[in-house]
């Protein structure tokens, strides 16, 4: 099956078992119309997603993903997803996708058109852009303020924080300013100076001999990549904490790292403006090993 493809899902409850979920699967042309005009997730990105890498044939960190979408439905209320039916779309898509190379595969969870009976689903899958280079060469990168402070997520759960939804916009304009700013990529900050998460990745220093990322919370997300390196540092003899960063430390980092389903592990080169120093041993180790991994 060419690429891209795209699957639409008829979304079953939770707890339905014991049925044939290929039956609630429809694979369209991906040029095709799929979506009415009053579906929410285009009209106020209303809904929640996920993004596996699939490499060879396999989908990574399958179930980190299925069990980050079912925290995000709850956060968004939204219907639990049946995770079973998930596993199952997964599985249906990566046997009709090409197995050679790397595949960025989408799943998307909308609450569907305005008073609509029923929440909408799908699948996509594209080949990856080819992250080959700034996997080697890393990435310059600026601090932005996230315009909040620490533990404001606890504090206003209705800002969806701790949710993956479909409202990328503030992530696509940090990117943006990023690039004016001379710089690919960049680092959020509380207003009062922890580190965050990137737009689209979760962020590692390693000081003090320790490999060190900002703890999960309402804010920010637990990063499905970020754990499948913490286990490889870990089976290395390596430290690892979970903890609140300051941005001074992050500056004192003796190497940074922005890491992602489908990019993986990135060096951070430069930070506003200066030089950041880089273990790129380090870093090809990291991404042999995600890009090893099975399902």
């Amino acid at each position: 099956m060419p690429l891209p493809f795209t699957l639409l899902i008829d979304p079953v409850p939770a707890e339905s078992a014991q049925i044939d979920f290929a039956d609630t699967f429809h694979e369209i042309e991906s040029a095709a119309p799929a979506l009415r005009v009053a579906e929410l997730s285009t009209q106020r990105g209303d809904g929640i997603f996920e993004t596996l890498a699939v490499v060879g044939g396999h989908p990574q960190e399958l179930e980190p993903h299925i069990s980050r979408l079912a925290n995000s439905a709850e956060i968004c209320e939204l219907p639990v997803p049946n995770a079973a039916q998930w596993r199952a779309a997964i599985a249906y898509a990566v046997a009709r996708v090409p197995h050679d190379g790397e595949l960025a595969l989408k799943i998307v969870l909308s609450r569907g058109v305005e008073h609509g009976p029923a929440p909408t689903a799908w699948l996509h899958a594209t080949r990856a852009p080819d992250h080959k280079a700034v996997r080697q060469n890393g990435v310059r990168v600026v601090t932005l303020d996230r315009g909040y402070p620490r533990g404001v997520a606890e504090r206003a759960p209705w800002l969806l924080m701790g949710a993956k939804t479909l409202s990328y916009a503030v992530n696509m304009a940090a990117l943006r300013e990023a690039r004016r700013r001379g710089a690919d990529d960049t680092i959020f900050l509380t207003t009062d100076g922890f580190v965050m998460e990137g737009p689209t990745s979760s962020v590692i220093i390693r000081a003090g001999g320790v490999f060190i990322t900002p703890a999960p919370s309402g804010a920010i997300l637990h990063g499905t990549t970020q754990q499948s390196v913490f286990e490889f540092l870990e089976a290395e003899g390596e430290r690892t904490e979970y903890r609140d960063v300051t941005v001074d430390e992050l500056r004192r980092a003796d190497a940074a790292w922005l890491v992602s389903s489908v990019r993986l592990a990135v060096s951070v080169t430069e930070l506003d403006g200066q030089p950041f120093p880089t273990d790129q041993p380090l870093t090809r180790a990291l991404n042999a090993h995600l890009l090893g991994r099975a399902a």
